[in-house]
């Protein structure tokens, strides 16, 4: 089965099958300075972890073909996330705490995206609730406006140069 290069931990290949995207743990565990046996025993303990396991067959570097201990791809980071922090080696610990922040942000991000996308969406939708709310007022304030201007002009239109006269010439009738 053929393999790739994925990544490099502390001067460690970290390979997939090309193929199924499976990825065989004890190169990581090597680079993190873990018992690849624990992890495997972990793993295999893990409800959904152990429903993925996939055990390959691949040559190693010395020639030889070796059985493989796999999860999938997308299951790795899942993986590495519940590693004890306080079981990896010195030099790997600030980049495992850093991927556990990472994780955890990730987490924070998908998990309340939703409820901050619809909080804001609210505020947007109050505020233009607001808006039309106050347009509706000005409109029937302009309408009502309009109606009374539109009675007056009709009254000037209609008013007689005798109703004028009648008015002393004042026409207090339009004041």
């Amino acid at each position: 089965m053929e393999t790739k290069v994925i990544t490099r931990i502390n001067n460690v290949d970290i390979v997939a099958t090309s193929d199924e995207q499976y990825m065989p743990i004890r190169p990581i565990c090597e680079a993190l300075g873990v018992d690849p046996e624990g992890q495997r025993q972990r793993i295999e303990r893990d409800e959904i972890l152990s429903s993925t396991t996939f055990v390959i067959k691949a040559v190693a570097a010395d020639g030889k073909e070796r059985e493989m201990f796999c999860i999938p791809f997308a299951y790795i980071f899942g993986w590495l996330f519940s590693i004890d922090d306080s079981r990896v080696s010195e030099d790997v610990h600030d980049a495992v705490i850093q991927y556990k922040r990472e994780c955890y942000d990730a987490l924070y991000k998908h998990f309340t995206a939703k409820a901050k996308f619809m909080h804001a969406k609210q505020k947007l939708i109050d505020a233009q609730l607001d808006v039309i709310s106050e347009a509706k007022k000005n409109f029937n304030n302009a309408k009502n406006i309009l109606g009374a201007a539109e009675v007056k002009m009709k009254k000037i239109r209609d008013y007689s140069f005798e109703d004028y006269i009648d008015d002393d010439g004042q026409m207090r009738l339009f004041d």
